[in-house]
């Protein structure tokens, strides 16, 4: 029996080789895009974004081509609620969150799979450069990185639950971004030669603090950076321009470099220090999901990523209780930042991951 499959289509490269890949497969396709907010709600008419007007209008011409239906599934209060919301609460609170992780594990792989059991389809395709296998000897589905590192997004999808990874397929993941583009323009896709979209996609400008300003109608009140001993050295812009490890935009002139070590809410104060202050050995993340294991009995060796574009680290990770990991690494690590995911790897496998805490 022909399998059918709703492709996730973005408008982008990537999503539409995707469908391609899978009609060449002979799956029964169909061309789903999700559209997450209005493009007057983070202030662009027109830019390299994912979900705007122009993408849904590629996505249709693609399906178009290939002769799948199309359908534009309005999913802007879910958007708005978990991810964008989310986002600026972070933000007030002194965390830095990672948007895409929260898109992924609320839209992607629950309003749109949700959408696709109703429309009785065996599996969600996206365009993500990742793999999925099912290993015999554990009856466990697993996550595994992309062939090609440079594009790996196997970071972003730790959240995937077993049920989603039985019903998901990644068609890119085992090829490069140069295939990629190589098939959309053999086929003559509109969108062959179009940019990848920004990484945080309703702030295409990347100017955080001005979109939390403008959609939350609030100016942020000044106060102290301070350093270890409580010595005012200066003033801050308001906390939501902070984030740990920076150092760029502080705005002082100091007499030897400086970096943003924690941000108070409590006391509306921003701590700076050396960069040396920045390192630790260990973090605690909660909200965890694991995939390759049920759960981590004892102490289990793993590399493990505290940011997307983190160079896996040596680590031992430890379970305390069903929700929370502790990990110890060999070597100190820069900037751990609370908010962040880590996400734990067994050579290309992903054996799950966390928010930090």
């Amino acid at each position: 029996m022909q399998k059918k499959a709703l492709i996730a289509m973005s408008g982008g490269v990537d999503s539409s080789v995707a469908a391609y890949l899978m009609k060449e497969q002979g799956f029964d396709c169909i061309g789903a895009t999700m559209k997450l907010y209005q493009n007057e709600t983070i202030q662009v008419c027109d830019s390299h974004t994912c979900c705007s007007l122009d993408d849904v209008e590629d996505a249709r011409a693609i399906a178009l081509s290939m002769n799948i239906p199309h359908y534009v599934f309005n999913f802007s209060d879910h958007f708005k609620e978990a991810v964008i919301d989310n986002f600026v609460n972070c933000y007030e609170c002194g965390i830095t969150p990672n948007p895409c992780i929260e898109c992924n594990r609320h839209l992607k792989f629950e309003h749109l799979y949700r959408r696709a059991k109703e429309l009785a389809c065996d599996y969600v395709v996206t365009g993500h450069y990742a793999r999925i296998s099912f290993e015999e000897a554990s009856g466990r589905y697993l996550l595994k990185k992309a062939i090609d590192p440079s594009k790996d997004q196997s970071y972003v999808l730790y959240s995937m639950t077993q049920d989603q990874l039985a019903h998901t397929l990644f068609p890119l993941g085992g090829m490069s971004k140069s295939k990629t583009r190589l098939i959309a323009e053999e086929q003559g896709f509109i969108n062959a030669k179009k940019h990848d979209s920004q990484d945080i996609c309703f702030i295409p400008n990347g100017n955080y603090a001005e979109f939390i300003e403008h959609y939350t109608n609030k100016r942020y009140p000044e106060g102290n950076f301070i350093d270890k001993d409580k010595n005012v050295l200066g003033r801050h812009k308001g906390i939501i321009r902070y984030t740990l490890g920076q150092r760029k935009g502080l705005g002082l002139a100091l007499h030897e470099p400086m970096y943003v070590m924690a941000v108070n809410v409590a006391d509306n104060t921003v701590m700076l220090g050396r960069d040396s202050d920045l390192y630790t050995t260990t973090l605690d993340a909660g909200n965890i999901n694991l995939i390759s294991v049920s759960s981590i009995e004892g102490e289990m060796r793993v590399k493990a990523k505290v940011r997307y574009r983190h160079t896996e680290q040596w680590a031992t990770v430890t379970q305390p209780t069903p929700d929370t990991l502790h990990l110890v690494f060999d070597e100190p690590q820069r900037a751990i930042t609370r908010g962040q995911a880590v996400v734990l790897y067994d050579n290309d496998i992903v054996v799950g991951g966390g928010t930090i805490k």
